[in-house]
């Protein structure tokens, strides 16, 4: 389960994306980059978040470390930014940031040629998750210490923001089209080979684990204890029907690499 820290200084924010991320300093000394509980799709975000980019762990794919951040509303007292401000007022308490890679700088498509097992790992991992967000406008990849790092999974597991959602599990088994326009899909040559050796580390009982360090607060359960285990076993059975063989997931990426 993720470590829990105390943002004790907002150091500055990073406006490359929509939801206005920011560097903050915690009582550990580290440095981390933290996803606000009251920007964007809100919670949602940071559910997907937290449970694609541990799964990316999972599947043995480098991801900066996760932790829970909490934070205080009184951070906001000091700063001068109107939009900044409001957005720490709205977040204090409970939200999620990874540890930032100081030095990293973002993946170049022309200049990195990643290893084809890495690269169809990746390509397999997203289109699981279906992340609409590892494109060549936007790779959410950095290069730090000569390595690929994964960041920003707040876009993943879309079907979460469905009207029917979670009542229904209709899209479980739906294909994902978008993987065609994956940064690092022309380097994926062994995605048949990679298949069931990613499969099989998607066992029942770890996914539910993942599932299960997603914080009451952020589920939209009108604080029912009986809901959020509703809520949670909806996550849980969707993921696992997806990893299902056959993957559907898998026949779009294969047909374009």
């Amino acid at each position: 389960m993720p470590r829990t820290v105390v943002a004790t200084r907002y150091v500055t924010p990073l406006r490359e994306g929509g939801s206005l991320p920011a560097i903050v300093e915690a009582n550990d000394d580290g440095m981390y980059v933290l996803k606000f509980r009251g920007a964007g799709h809100g919670p949602k975000a940071l559910i997907a978040e937290l449970i694609s980019g541990e799964i990316a762990r999972l599947l043995g794919l480098p991801v900066p470390e996760i932790v829970f951040v909490e934070l205080d509303a009184e951070l906001a007292r000091t700063e001068p930014d109107p939009e900044i401000h409001a957005l720490i007022l709205e977040s204090a308490g409970l939200n999620l940031a990874l540890d930032y890679l100081p030095g990293s700088v973002a993946y170049d498509p022309i200049a990195h040629r990643p290893d084809p097992d890495l690269a169809s790992r990746i390509v397999w991992f997203d289109a699981f998750v279906t992340n609409v967000d590892r494109t060549a406008r936007n790779t959410n990849i950095l290069i730090w210490h000569r390595r690929l790092w994964l960041i920003d999974h707040g876009a993943t597991l879309y079907f979460h923001h469905a009207p029917a959602w979670p009542s229904s599990q209709a899209g479980a088994r739906e294909p994902f089209s978008m993987i065609t326009n994956h940064v690092l899909l022309q380097y994926a040559s062994r995605l048949q080979q990679v298949d069931e050796s990613m499969a099989r580390l998607l066992e029942p009982e770890v996914v539910s684990e993942i599932v299960s360090w997603v914080p009451d607060s952020w589920l939209d359960t009108g604080g029912s204890a009986q809901n959020s285990a509703l809520v949670r076993t909806a996550y849980t059975d969707y993921l696992l029907e997806r990893v299902r063989a056959p993957r559907t997931f898998l026949p779009e990426a294969l047909g374009a690499d």
